[in-house]
Formats: C-alpha cells, sequence, structure tokens
C-alpha cells in the first residue's frame, strides 16, 4: 500500500513549481513510510510515497516504461492486484520484459499493452495514476469497491489528485472551502459517489476511469454491479462461497513482509482467520498471528446494547485456540482514547470531521500496535453488506422504510443526531432530511434489476445494492486511514468482485435460509469454527462503555464552549450544545449525546486546524 498523488497543468512548466509537488508528496508519507519518488515533466509532476509489501528491492515509483529508449508511460500506484502473477505470464506471452517482481511493474506493462482496458483485467485493491507521455494524458483509475481511495481537483488548465485530501490542499490551487452541500455531505451518513465534501474537490466513484487531457476530464464506468439469473441451488452456492473464499484468502495471503489477521470473534473475521490460518498450516508457514482490540474492564462490566449483545472478547479467543493463532489483545482505557495527541492524529488521518469517536480512536491505536508486528492484516470488514448480516436487513420497519434502512434500523439513530446542535438557520438551509431524500431516490434508480423479480425479493436486492454502494464504502474509508496513518496495510477478502456479483445475484431466500443472517457464509464455515463463534449473534465494533469517557468528553465540550470564540461558532447553537452538556454522564441521558459531542468537538478542530472557509 502507498500513497499516490499529482499535479498536471498544460499551461504551465512544471518544472519549476517542484517545492509544491514535493510538499504534496510529503502529505503522503503515512502511507508509505518506506521509499519515496518525485517525477517532474513540463506538464506533470508525479508523486509517490511507498509502502513496500512485495518485491522489498524493486517496485520502486513512480515507474517508468521503457521501450527501446522511450518513456511512454509513467505510473503512481496504491494497492495490490492479487492476479498479478497470471498477468505477468500473459504480458510475458505477449513479449514484454520484466526487470522486478513486483505487481506495480505488471500494472505498467499491461497499460502499455491495454490502455485503460487493462482495469478489466485486475483483481485487488488499488488506486493509481498513469501518465501517458505521447499523449500528454492523465488516466486514474480506482478499484470497484473503492476500498482504495482516490480524489481530483480540476483546476483551470488541468488538475491536481492524491490518495487523500490532505495531497491535494498542500497546493495553494486548492481552496479548502466547504459549502452548504459539502456540510451536507459531512452529516448524511451516506457516502455519495463522487462527492470530495470540499468544494471543487471530487472522489473517483469505485469502478470508474477518469481521463484528463487539454479537452478536460472525461469519466467511465468499467464496472457496475449487474443483476443475473442465480444458477445454482443452496447447496452449490454454498460450494461456490467456500471456493471463492479460498482462492480469495490465499491470493491475499501473499506477501514478503509479516502479516497477520484482524479478529474480533465474529463470524466474519473468524472465517478469515480460520482460512488463513488453514492455508498457512498446509504450507508449513508456522501459524497465522491475530489481534483483536478490547477495553479494560468491559468484558467483566459489559452492558447489552441495541447493536451488541455480547463482549468480544470470550469469543476471540476460543476462535484462536481452536486455529492455533498466535493471539494478542491490544488492551486500552479511556485515558487512551481521550489522548489529545491521539485524537489530533485521528482528525489529520480523516482529513475530515467524519470520525465516530472512540471507535476511530480505538482502531487507529490498535492499528498502530498491530504495525509493530505485522506490515498487512487481514480484515473481515464487508461481510455484512455482501451477505445481509445487519440487525436492518431483518427488521421489517427499516426494510419497508422508505429511506436508507440503515437510517431507519435500530441502534444507529443515536450516530446520525448531530445536526441537532446546529443553529436552527443553518438546519433549515441544511434540509439534511430532503438531502437524504434525494440521495435515495438517486440510489434507488440505480439498482439493477431482475426481469419478473417482484415483492421481498426485489426489496432485498435494492437494500444490498444501496449497502454495497452507499454504505460498505463509509466503512472502508474508516479502515483505510486509520490503517494507513500508521503504515499498515488492510486487506478485505469480503470485497473480491467475484465473491460480491455471485452473492448479490443469489436470492434473499438463500441468504436467510437457516432462517438466521448471513446464512450462505455460516455454512461456507462451518466446518472451520467452534460451534459458539459459528452462532454467535452478530455484535459490530465494539464501543467503550466506560462512564468516564463520557465525562471527560462532557468536560471537554464544556471547556469549549467557556472558552468562547468557537471556529464552529457560525454552525453551532450554543445552547443547544450546553443543554447536551450538562445532561449526566452515568448512562441516563439521551443515547446520541455522546455522538453530538463528539462531532462537535471535531468539527470544532477540524474548522481551526484545517482553517476551512465556510461559504453557506
Amino acid at each position: 500500500m502507498c500513497g499516490i498523488c499529482g499535479w498536471v497543468d498544460f499551461e504551465r512548466d512544471l518544472r519549476a513549481a517542484r517545492e509544491t509537488a514535493q510538499a504534496m508528496t510529503d502529505t503522503m508519507a503515512c502511507r508509505g513510510p518506506d521509499d519515496e519518488g518525485l517525477w517532474i515533466a513540463p506538464h506533470a509532476a508525479i508523486g509517490h510515497r511507498r509502502l513496500a509489501i512485495i518485491d522489498l528491492a524493486g517496485g520502486r515509483q513512480p515507474m517508468l516504461a521503457d521501450d527501446d529508449g522511450r518513456k511512454p508511460a509513467v505510473l503512481t500506484y496504491s494497492g495490490e492486484v492479487y492476479n498479478y502473477r497470471e498477468l505477468r505470464a500473459e504480458l510475458t506471452a505477449r513479449g514484454h520484459r520484466f526487470r522486478t517482481r513486483s505487481d506495480t511493474e505488471v500494472v505498467l506493462r499491461a497499460y502499455v499493452e491495454w490502455g485503460e482496458d487493462l482495469a478489466d483485467r485486475l483483481n485487488g485493491m488499488y488506486a493509481f495514476a498513469v501518465w501517458d507521455a505521447r499523449d500528454e494524458e492523465l488516466l486514474l483509475v480506482r478499484d470497484r469497491m473503492g476500498i482504495k481511495p482516490l480524489y481530483y481537483y480540476p483546476t483551470r488548465h488541468g488538475v491536481l489528485f492524491g490518495s487523500e485530501p490532505k495531497a491535494i490542499l498542500a497546493n495553494p490551487l486548492a481552496r479548502r472551502v466547504l459549502d452548504i452541500d459539502g456540510l451536507r455531505e459531512l452529516m448524511a451518513f451516506v457516502k455519495t459517489p463522487e462527492h470530495g465534501v470540499f468544494t471543487g474537490m471530487y472522489e473517483v466513484r469505485p469502478g470508474q476511469l477518469v481521463r484528463v487531457n487539454r479537452d478536460g476530464v472525461r469519466k467511465r464506468r468499467y464496472w457496475r454491479l449487474e443483476s443475473h439469473e442465480h444458477p445454482d441451488d443452496v447447496d452449490s452456492t454454498v460450494k461456490t462461497v467456500r471456493s471463492l473464499l479460498d482462492d480469495i484468502v490465499a491470493r491475499q495471503l501473499i506477501s514478503d513482509v509479516p502479516l497477520c489477521a484482524l479478529l474480533s470473534g465474529g463470524l466474519d473475521s473468524s472465517t478469515i482467520t480460520a482460512l488463513a490460518a488453514k492455508d498457512l498450516r498446509e504450507q508449513h508457514l508456522g501459524p497465522v498471528r491475530s489481534f483483536a482490540v478490547d477495553f479494560a474492564g468491559y468484558a467483566e462490566h459489559f452492558r447489552p446494547d441495541l447493536l451488541r449483545s455480547t463482549p468480544d472478547a470470550p469469543y476471540v479467543h476460543q476462535l484462536a485456540r481452536h486455529v492455533g493463532a498466535e493471539h494478542t489483545d491490544v488492551v486500552l482505557d479511556s485515558a487512551d482514547l481521550m489522548d489529545p495527541a491521539v485524537r489530533g492524529a485521528v482528525l489529520r488521518a480523516r482529513d475530515l470531521p467524519l470520525g465516530i469517536g472512540d471507535m476511530d480512536t480505538s482502531l487507529y491505536l490498535l492499528f498502530k500496535a498491530i504495525r509493530g508486528h505485522s506490515t498487512v492484516a487481514l480484515s473481515g470488514e464487508s461481510a455484512d453488506e455482501v451477505f445481509g448480516g445487519y440487525r436492518w436487513f431483518h427488521d421489517a420497519g427499516a426494510v419497508a422504510a422508505d429511506s436508507f434502512p440503515w437510517l431507519a434500523g435500530p441502534g444507529l439513530a443515536a450516530h446520525t443526531g448531530a445536526e441537532r446542535l446546529f443553529r436552527d438557520d443553518v438546519a433549515r438551509a441544511l434540509d439534511l432530511s430532503g438531502y437524504r431524500d434525494e440521495l435515495y431516490r438517486e440510489a434507488i434508480a440505480e439498482v439493477p434489476r431482475l426481469p419478473g423479480e417482484t415483492g421481498h425479493e426485489r426489496r432485498m436486492r435494492e437494500i444490498s445494492y444501496l449497502h454495497l454502494t452507499r454504505f460498505v464504502q463509509i466503512l472502508l474509508d474508516r479502515k483505510d486511514r486509520m490503517s494507513m496513518a500508521v503504515g499498515l496495510e488492510v486487506r478485505v477478502p469480503f470485497c473480491d468482485h467475484r465473491l460480491v456479483e455471485y452473492v448479490f445475484n443469489a436470492p434473499w431466500s438463500f441468504k436467510t435460509f437457516d432462517g438466521r443472517e448471513k446464512s450462505l457464509l455460516r455454512a461456507a464455515a462451518a466446518d472451520l469454527l467452534p460451534e459458539s463463534v459459528l452462532r454467535r449473534v452478530k455484535s459490530p465494533y465494539p464501543a467503550t462503555q466506560d462512564r468516564s469517557y463520557d465525562q471527560v468528553l462532557r468536560d471537554r465540550a464544556d471547556a469549549l464552549l467557556r472558552a468562547g470564540d468557537l471556529p464552529s461558532a457560525r454552525l453551532i447553537d450554543t445552547d443547544k450544545a450546553r443543554a447536551l452538556v450538562d445532561q449526566p454522564a452515568d448512562g441516563t441521558g439521551e443515547p446520541s449525546a455522546r455522538a453530538s459531542l463528539e462531532r462537535l468537538l471535531q468539527l470544532d478542530q477540524w474548522l481551526n486546524k484545517y482553517q476551512v472557509d465556510l461559504a453557506l
């Protein structure tokens, strides 16, 4: 995994702007701590920071294609292509010669051979840019599910791009402006394709190509979910899911650096950990390493809530023993979670006040601890979106709601009420309910229909599509930013497009054939897991239940309000904020109070640190 950035300007000689191009590249140091490179030509500056995973000695970037002394293309690339060995063999048969063992060079030679059509051949997680020196044209490419980020900012005579907004914002051509539409996107809890939040900034859509030349910007989707008749019965579907998972995990274990698994004791992460353990054992490569996050006293004093009925730790330890994992618990307390330096690092990693409080901070600290032992981690992320695991998939009210089901489902309302602190005039201008409704209509209109599909099966196809295109990217962004902030590469096997396409088209009745959530995955993993883990009810990523955390949160919000002169004063009604601060931190206050106060603190810090111009 790496960090990429660049600057194209067709009316300026960028060789005189090396300092700015270097500043853009430097912002990506956390994503690529092992090496850096900057290539500059008259109209293109291409930067790269490397996290070395495959072919540690080779694979330096930006990488130039060298054809008989000509340099037709320059590549800056982030991610992993898991079928690079097959592509390398095919390209070798077509006459290409390779100087390294890296997947980077395979992507570069694939571009020389197939142009933008190379994207159709890639299996992996990636975001990359190719500067074609022959035509003076830039190509931006992002993976099908949006695992790896890629932003761009059109300018008068070209474009800026980067893995994260910070790379673009390091260039003075990019203005740090937030308008009312950007504020809506910050608060909606829906991931709008292509929306970059900052005015004038865009995100390359998952499965999209963006071309930039003297004629402007052109976009094309090279992949999207499609509906097809499912060819298999339940038993065959389970076998196919297992076969795909076996192949996916085997491919994603390829690494020249230490690798581990993220383990929560749930069905998803346990399946990935068990498959990795099995594969490593068969290759005589030793036990799998696994890591889990926990909070001091969490299991002993656990209180069930709307989303979590059990603590993770007992199931984590059962699974680790079952597969013989070399396991480590990373135990955190409220002082760790409220450390101002850590919270500042989380905001810097996000570039936006999109965080979810302690659940972001604990993930960052988990990844920081893991980075001391491993450079690559396998995650169970996205299984709930693919297989239908969230509780609101199975809640009649949420399913029937004329809205995004996660906004109507039980438990999540507490995370979507930060807008309640806005001044009345801002809230009216924001019209979040209207914005969400508009986004919902647009998303539903995109759903690929299957002829003859009606009733509940039709509705569940819609809900699956909404999760795979408007929700999972929120979680993928979070995982990418928190991991890359410490130079850890996280791989997401359940986002393999072959698996996503296959399960998306399986009937909903197959996905619940045993009367529970994620029936297909549970059946596919039945021989891998202990019965307790196999039957465990879905429990999302943990949040601290320590009341002292809530008290410190209130104390900091109180200090902020007392200080006055808030950067967020144009947005926040301080009386409303004061009312929340004054609620008790003993669990008897409003359930949404924590989320609202977290957002207040983060929004104010972001406006201050990033010097954002509010254009409302």
